[in-house]
C-alpha cells in the first residue's frame, strides 16, 4: 500500500557506487569468500563484476534488491580470454589497470563510446613508472592493453585530485606488494580506498600531504555492508529541497570526503541535516533529512571541488532556484567526465530559461523562481539526467529528459522513485 512520504517514511538509497567497485575488486583479489551486503546493482558495478568473472573470480550476477553477494577470489587474477569491456565505468577501467599492472599477463580493456573519450594517460604514466607496459605506448584513450609484471615502489604527485587515479596507484601497490606514496594537488579526494585498506590491515599514513602505503601481504577475505551512496542520496536531498515534501534517507554513507555537498547546501540556507548512526569497514553511516525552504546563492571554491565533484550537477540545479548568482570555481574536470558536464549543465539550464554560463573552468548560475520548462539533452550522462529530474519536481515544471534510462548507470529505479516523491507517495 502507498504511504505518505511526509509521515515517517524512510527511503533507503542504493549502495555506494565507489565502495561497491572497490569491495568487488578487493574481494576478487582475496583468497577465499568475501560477503557483501547491499552492494549497488547498477550498470557500472555490473561492468566491474563482469570483468572480474573474465579474470577468474567467482562473482554472481548483481540484482536490485538481492540478498548478500558472495565473491570468491583465488588471491591472483587469471589471464582473460577476451577483451575486458568496462562499459561506461571509468572507475572499473582505471582501478583494474592498477591491479592488472602487477599481473604477468596481457589484458586488453575497452569501454563504450563515452568511456573511450576519457583520458587515461594520467594513470598509465605512473603505472609505467612502476614497471607496467601499455600498448599502444603513451595511450591516452581506450582501448589499450596492459602488460603487467613485477612492480617497483613509486612516489607520485597527481596532476589533479582524483580518487580514481589515487586508488589505481594504491591498488597497484597492494597487488605488487610494494610501497607507494601519492600526493594530490588540490585537497583530498574521496578516501574509500584508504579506509578499506586500513580496515583490512594495511599500513597507511598521511605525512606532509602524502598518502603513504607500506608494502603488505595478500588481501584477506572480508564481510562488509555497503553504505547507501551519498552521491545518489544527494539527488533525493535536492528533491526534498525543491519539491513540496520533506524526505528522510536512511543508511547513507557519511564519509566526510563525500558530504561536501551538504556544507554547500547549508550555506545556501537549505533545511538539511545528517545524523550519524554507526560505521562499516571504516565507513561512517547515518540518516539525512531534507525539507523545502528558501534558498540563497553561494560560491563553491576550488578547494571544495574534489570533495563534491559528482554532486555539482545537483548543486547547479539547486542554485537555479536560489536567490542571487552562484559560482562554481575550477570545475574544468567536469568536461572530461561521462560527458562535458560543465557545458551541458549551462546549455540545459539556458534552455529552461535560466541565466547560466560555463566559460573556462567556471560555472555561473543566476537563480530564478520561474517554472522550468523545456527538453533536456543528457548525452547519456546519468548525473545530468538525474539532476534535471530533480528540477522537474519544482511545482509547475514541465521538463522532458531525452534519456531517463541512463540513470541506471548509478541509480537503478531513480525516476520511478522520483515520480513517487513528486506525488508525495512511495510504495
Amino acid at each position: 500500500m502507498a504511504r505518505r512520504l511526509w509521515v515517517n517514511a524512510l527511503i533507503i538509497v542504493p549502495g555506494d557506487k565507489s565502495i561497491t567497485h572497490r569491495a568487488l575488486l578487493l574481494g576478487g583479489m582475496a583468497r577465499g569468500q568475501t560477503r557483501l551486503v547491499h552492494p549497488l546493482a547498477s550498470l557500472d558495478a555490473r561492468s566491474t563484476a563482469r570483468a572480474l568473472r573474465q579474470l577468474g573470480v567467482d562473482v554472481p550476477s548483481l540484482r536490485v534488491g538481492g540478498g548478500p553477494l558472495f565473491v570468491t577470489g583465488r588471491g591472483r587474477f587469471r589471464a582473460p580470454q577476451a577483451t575486458l569491456h568496462c562499459g561506461n565505468s571509468g572507475t572499473t577501467a582505471r582501478l583494474l589497470m592498477g591491479l592488472l599492472a602487477a599481473h604477468r599477463f596481457a589484458a586488453r580493456l575497452t569501454g563504450d563510446r563515452s568511456l573511450r573519450k576519457r583520458p587515461m594517460r594520467r594513470i598509465t604514466e605512473p603505472l609505467t613508472a612502476m614497471g607496467a607496459r601499455f600498448v599502444p605506448e603513451q595511450a591516452d584513450r581506450l582501448p589499450l592493453e596492459v602488460r603487467g609484471g613485477r612492480l617497483a615502489a613509486l612516489r607520485w604527485e597527481l596532476p589533479v585530485s582524483s580518487a580514481q587515479l589515487k586508488s589505481a596507484i594504491l591498488l597497484a601497490g597492494v597487488a605488487g606488494g610494494v610501497p607507494v606514496a601519492v600526493r594530490e594537488p588540490a585537497g583530498p579526494s574521496r578516501d574509500h580506498t584508504e579506509r578499506m585498506l586500513e580496515a583490512l590491515g594495511y599500513r597507511l599514513r598521511e605525512r606532509d600531504g602524502w598518502i603513504e602505503l607500506a608494502a603488505g601481504g595478500p588481501v584477506p577475505a572480508f564481510d562488509m555492508t555497503v553504505p547507501g551512496d551519498p552521491s545518489s542520496a544527494a539527488f533525493l536531498v535536492g528533491a526534498g529541497l525543491l519539491g513540496r515534501y520533506p524526505l528522510t534517507l536512511g543508511g547513507v554513507g557519511l564519509n566526510p570526503t563525500r558530504t561536501g555537498f551538504l556544507a554547500v547546501l547549508r550555506r545556501m540556507g537549505a533545511t538539511v541535516r545528517a545524523e550519524p548512526s554507526g560505521a562499516t569497514l571504516g565507513e561512517p553511516i547515518g540518516t539525512i533529512h531534507a525539507a523545502p525552504g528558501d534558498l540563497r546563492a553561494a560560491t563553491v571554491s576550488a578547494v571544495e571541488i574534489p570533495g563534491l565533484i559528482d554532486e555539482i550537477p545537483l548543486l547547479a540545479v539547486v542554485a537555479a532556484r536560489a536567490a542571487g548568482t552562484s559560482r562554481f570555481e575550477e570545475v574544468g574536470e567536469l568536461r572530461v567526465k561521462e560527458s562535458d558536464r560543465l557545458g551541458l549543465m549551462a546549455d540545459n539550464l539556458r534552455l529552461l530559461g535560466y541565466q547560466a554560463s560555463g566559460q573556462g573552468n567556471t560555472l555561473s548560475i543566476a537563480g530564478s523562481d520561474h517554472p522550468p520548462r523545456g527538453r533536456i539533452r543528457t548525452d547519456g550522462d546519468h548525473r545530468i539526467a538525474m539532476a534535471f529530474g530533480v528540477l522537474s519536481v519544482v511545482p509547475g515544471a514541465r521538463i522532458t529528459i531525452d534519456d531517463r534510462d541512463c540513470a541506471a548507470v548509478s541509480f537503478p529505479g531513480f525516476f520511478e522513485l522520483l515520480d513517487g516523491v513528486r506525488r508525495g507517495r512511495i510504495s
